[in-house]
């Protein structure tokens, strides 16, 4: 039977920096490593605003990414 472990965890943030000439939304995003495998949804958010609150441009969304490693 496979065995499903978690070994990384990241987040990135997106940010909106308004629109291009062609009016297409312009997203930037910046990534942070070594996020506890046990960080709640509500916990990841609540860390992403509190970084977020640092920069003049504003939060678009938030995504975490988790690694697994599977093994037999």
């Amino acid at each position: 039977m496979a065995v499903a472990n978690l070994s990384e965890s990241r987040i990135r943030l997106f940010y909106d920096h308004g629109l291009d000439q062609d009016g297409k939304q312009v997203l930037k995003s910046k990534s942070y490593n070594a996020v506890k495998e046990s960080a709640t949804a509500d916990q990841i958010l609540a860390t992403a605003q509190a970084i977020a609150s640092l920069s003049s441009v504003p939060l678009f969304s938030v995504e975490r990414n988790d690694t697994t490693d599977i093994t037999a």
